[in-house]
Order: structure tokens, then C-alpha cells, then sequence
């Protein structure tokens, strides 16, 4: 039987065959459709409100605080409690928030920041335990010798969703406005519950003793930790997009550099996501897996330059071409990052490690988002995504030399089995 699986002729229609996969992944179009585009019309929103770097970083705060103090407990829930009632529980939670900005943007005497920053915080509480739920839910839908395809197809649809919603949601809200705007994002997180309702209830991985919370939290933290491969590509994902992530500062270059409006916005938002979009699907035919360290070290090295590029670019078609390339080696690296969390991890653990994985995620992201604000506010928009781009490549360099396990980590691409480090010659 183990022959029949080495040997066997793989399709990168693989995953697609399998019905769950299919919902699971139509669950994670629509909630991506929805999330991206509700990102960019807070961001645009608020911009718009403000006319001031800062306010952006303060909503990327806004989400972050509780995103990453509840994702410990919320990787705790996920390995305790049936991981699609989570879900399905989130999402409702997601389209409340929207149906309420689109309420504070319909009155326009209630057209307010708090109100906005208000919504954010509470999708913020339900992605802590959205995010790490998910993961562990695709470990029980997807099979594990079909792990990369599957990913592979999922980051497909992701991405891709993440350059539909942004692209149309600028002309959308150019169109017809903010309220109709939440409204329509609204939709796309009930179809999201749709298809997550529609996958069958899996049975929880079993749980021998149970442990005290915290003790069962920092079980998860201390695989992580000790696990090289894993703690250190969450932390070269960390620093590279905390420093190097210009997506919060888009308003700024769509409204005062580039001078494209909200249409404009739309599209530089969708270019990192095409890119990453056409790579990821070529991942599902060559995947990037069997020199796993050292793919992902050289797609971040790309990242760093193309955010370098964009930084001093004042050329429209540029600047789209930059973030372009800056989305392809990042969906090489979420590719690698997706499938090395599913394969390095214990069935027990996943929810925990998971939930360790989405913190860094957060941090990069959210915080990022908050120190690009300060930092713009503070030296100017251009100088700061600049910085970023140069950091990125210094952080590269750095994990490059000191992480070696990760530097050679690497998988059989039949088996998905981790490869061991062949042996060095000697010197002469």
C-alpha cells in the first residue's frame, strides 16, 4: 500500500475532488471577499475622516489588542471545542459588525470614529478565536497526503478573493457609498456561513487528561519553541511584515502621492494578492516544499526589495508593478508557512499551535499597521515604508545565518515527509 501511495500519479486537481475541500474552500472565499473589502473601506473610511497617517495605525491597534490577547484561549477553545461551531458562531458575529457600520455610516450624524474603531475591536474578539479554529478545522477536513495541494489551492482562493474584494469594493464605494458598501460585505459573510454550515460535524481529536488552561496554553508554546523550523519562520514572517507591510499606508499613497482615489486604492490593494495569486497556483502543480528553509528565506528577501521599490516609486503602473512582485515571493512564503504548521504539528496540538502562529500573524499585521502609522506620522510616509524595506532584508540576512534548521529544512514531496540534512563533505 505504501508503494501504491510513493508511486501514485498526483493531479493538481487532487484536493478539488474531495467535496468538504470544495466547501471549505468556498467558506474561505466569501469570508475573504468580505474581510479584504471591509479592511479597505474602514481604512479608506477613516482616511477620508482624518487625513492623518496616524488614525490608520490606530485602527490597526484597534484590532490587534484583541485579536492577540484572546488567540491563546481562543487555540485553547479550538482543541476543546468543536471547531465548526466556532466558526459558524464568528461569522455571525463578523456580519453583525458589519450590519452596524453600515448603520453609523447611513446616519450621518452617527458617523463617528469611535463608532468605527468600536466595530473593528469586536471583529477583532472573534477573529482571537476565528482564526485558530480554522486552521485546525482545514487539518480535520483536508486529508494529509492531499496537505499541500489543499493549501495550495486554499491561498489560491484566498488571494484571489483578495484581489476581487479590494478591486471592487473602491468602485463600489465610489458608486454608492459607505453604508451600501458594509451591506454588500454583509452578504458575503453569510454565504461564508453557508458553506461552513454545509461541512459536516468532525469528531474532536481526543484529549487524554484534561490539563488547567494555562498549563494546556503553554504546552502548545513550548512545541513551538522547541521546534526551530516553526518559531523562526513565524518570527522572520513577524519582522518582515511589521517592518516591511505598507498595505495600512495604501490611503495615503492612493490620496496624497499617487492621486488616485478610492478606484485607485481599490486596485494598488488587489496588485499584492494577484501576485500572490498566480504563484500560489503554480504552487498547486510545483510545489515549493522540498527546499522549504530556503525558499522561504528567499521569497522574504523579495518581499523586502519589492516594498523598497514601492517606497520611493511616485509612478502609478510602478508602484502596481512593485506590489505586484511584492505579493508573489509572500504567497511563495504562505504556501511554505500554511504546510509547515500543518505538517510540523501533532494532531493534539494544532488548535494551540495554530493559535501561536495567528499571534505572530496579528503582530505582524495589526501592530505593523500601528508602527507604520506612528512612524509615518512621525518621519513621513515615504521614509517609513523605505526603512521597512531595508530592515526586511537585514532580517533576512540575519536568520539566514543563524536559524540552520531552518535554513535546511526540507520535505519529500510524494511522502511530505521531512527530509533529513544530507551530509556535508568534508572540507580540504
Amino acid at each position: 500500500m505504501l508503494m501504491i501511495n510513493q508511486n501514485k500519479r498526483y493531479d493538481f486537481r487532487d484536493a478539488l475532488k474531495v467535496p468538504n475541500i470544495r466547501l471549505f474552500i468556498g467558506s474561505v472565499g466569501f469570508f475573504t471577499l468580505a474581510s479584504r473589502a471591509l479592511a479597505v473601506v474602514i481604512g479608506f473610511q477613516i482616511y477620508k475622516l482624518t487625513h492623518n497617517p496616524l488614525s490608520l495605525g490606530w485602527l490597526g491597534l484597534v484590532e490587534a489588542i484583541p485579536a492577540i490577547s484572546i488567540a491563546p484561549f481562543g487555540g485553547y477553545v479550538a482543541d476543546h471545542v468543536n471547531r465548526r461551531t466556532i466558526i459558524l458562531t464568528t461569522r455571525a458575529v463578523s456580519c453583525l459588525c458589519t450590519l452596524i457600520l453600515a448603520v453609523i455610516s447611513w446616519e450621518t450624524h452617527l458617523n463617528s470614529l469611535p463608532g468605527l474603531y468600536a466595530m473593528i475591536f469586536v471583529a477583532g474578539v472573534a477573529r482571537g478565536f476565528a482564526d485558530p479554529a480554522n486552521t485546525a478545522f482545514e487539518a480535520q477536513v483536508v486529508p494529509k497526503h492531499l496537505t499541500v495541494n489543499a493549501s495550495s489551492w486554499i491561498s489560491s482562493t484566498w488571494i484571489s478573493c483578495s484581489v476581487i474584494g479590494p478591486a471592487a469594493v473602491g468602485f463600489i464605494f465610489d458608486a454608492w457609498g459607505a453604508a451600501a458598501t458594509y451591506f454588500i460585505i454583509t452578504a458575503g459573510f453569510i454565504l461564508s456561513w453557508i458553506f461552513t454550515r454545509l461541512i459536516p460535524p468532525k469528531p474532536m481529536p481526543q484529549i487524554n487528561k484534561p490539563e488547567p488552561i494555562f498549563k494546556s496554553i503553554a504546552v502548545g508554546w513550548r512545541f513551538v519553541f522547541k521546534t526551530q523550523p516553526l518559531w523562526t519562520a513565524m518570527a522572520l514572517d513577524l519582522f518582515s511584515v511589521f517592518f516591511g507591510g505598507a498595505i495600512i499606508l495604501l490611503p495615503v499613497y492612493a490620496n496624497d502621492i499617487l492621486h488616485v482615489g478610492a478606484k485607485g486604492l481599490g486596485l494598488l490593494n488587489a496588485a499584492p494578492s494577484l501576485g500572490a495569486l498566480i504563484i500560489t497556483l503554480i504552487a498547486t502543480k510545483h510545489p515549493p516544499i522540498e527546499r522549504a528553509g530556503r525558499n522561504l528565506l528567499c521569497a522574504i528577501a523579495g518581499f523586502g526589495a519589492s516594498i523598497l521599490v514601492f517606497a520611493f516609486s511616485k509612478n502609478f503602473l510602478l508602484s502596481l508593478a512593485a506590489l505586484f512582485f511584492s505579493g508573489v515571493f509572500d504567497g511563495v512564503s504562505m504556501v511554505i508557512r500554511r504546510s509547515m504548521v500543518r505538517l510540523l504539528s501533532p494532531d493534539a496540538l494544532r488548535g494551540r499551535i495554530a493559535s501561536a502562529s495567528w499571534i505572530f500573524i496579528c503582530a505582524s499585521n495589526e501592530l505593523g499597521a500601528f508602527e507604520s502609522g506612528m512612524v509615518a506620522a512621525w518621519i513621513g510616509t515615504i521614509p517609513c515604508v523605505a526603512a521597512g524595506g531595508i530592515i526586511t532584508l537585514v532580517i533576512v540576512a540575519l536568520t539566514a545565518g543563524i536559524a540552520k534548521q531552518l535554513r535546511n529544512l526540507r520535505f519529500d514531496a510524494g511522502t511530505l515527509e521531512q527530509k533529513s540534512v544530507p551530509p556535508q563533505p568534508p572540507p580540504y
